[in-house]
């Protein structure tokens, strides 16, 4: 069907219900020498009379009738498979590859994973786990989740949570054979956990706050991992002291497990 005939289709079918040209043409929302041109295209092509005219009147005739009956299913079916394509461009729909470290998960995505997947079911969330801050997307994700405060200029940066508090905690059991730090600087003498934070970078310059002043403390260790659920576990069994968010070790620290120490030099980001 040419689209001048699927015109003259709708102007019929408008103008059959309405029984008048300026009603249809308000419901297409074109003028009325437009719905009168399309109906008349349509008559020149099937080369018979649709509509019966008179001053005071307008109705199908038989073969306008005929015609209606038979093509009206059609053009039902025509509008609703527009309409439902143009839901899909409505709705977001495919892949959302997202990559981001997994105590983050845990912490902040695992308590609206599931109405977000309900409230977007034409999305398929593709999540990748790695603790490691970088700002490469050369492996083919769509966006990350970063811990940074500084993120490259071209990138385009959306803050989702924060301020965000970081600690120092150990087990107490290591504490108590260790020794409690009452400065970062004694740190020095205490086997620290380290993570990786870009790439092969090591974070090993953990941050901390004195009388409004930030500073950096180079600590060292003989363990490092990547994973900070892991870091975490290990900080439980008593390998050593960790650097991490305050919400990520809250269950460890309620149960007592962990113990955060060096309170009043924690640091914190804005998320």
């Amino acid at each position: 069907m040419r689209i001048d005939q699927l015109n003259g289709l709708m102007a019929l079918r408008a103008v059959a219900g309405t029984r008048n040209f300026t009603q249809a043409a308000r419901q297409l929302a074109v003028s009325s020498s437009a719905v009168s041109q399309s109906i008349k295209q349509l008559e020149q092509r099937l080369g018979v009379a649709l509509l019966a005219r008179t001053t005071r009147t307008t109705s199908l005739t038989p073969a306008g009738e005929e015609f209606l009956n038979q093509a009206g299913p059609a053009l039902d079916q025509v509008l609703d498979a527009l309409e439902d394509v143009g839901e899909h461009s409505k709705r977001p729909s495919g892949v959302l590859r997202i990559n981001l470290p997994r105590h983050i998960y845990q912490i902040y995505l695992v308590p609206v994973i599931a109405s977000f997947m309900l409230k977007h079911p034409e999305i398929t969330l593709d999540l990748t786990f790695d603790d490691r801050q970088s700002e490469d997307f050369s492996k083919g994700c769509d966006a990350k989740i970063l811990l940074s405060d500084f993120i490259a200029v071209d990138l385009v940066a959306l803050k989702l949570f924060g301020p965000i508090r970081f600690v120092t905690a150990a087990a107490p059991g290591y504490l108590e054979k260790r020794g409690r730090p009452a400065h970062p600087r004694d740190l020095l003498s205490h086997n620290c956990i380290r993570a990786y934070c870009e790439g092969e970078t090591i974070y090993d310059r953990w941050e901390f706050e004195e009388k409004g002043k930030e500073f950096e403390v180079h600590v060292r260790g003989n363990l490092i991992l990547n994973d900070t659920l892991t870091m975490i576990d290990a900080a439980v069994e008593g390998a050593g002291v960790i650097y991490t968010m305050a919400d990520a070790i809250s269950g460890q620290v309620q149960s007592g497990g962990l113990e955060v120490i060096l309170k009043p030099y924690s640091s914190s980001s804005t998320g």
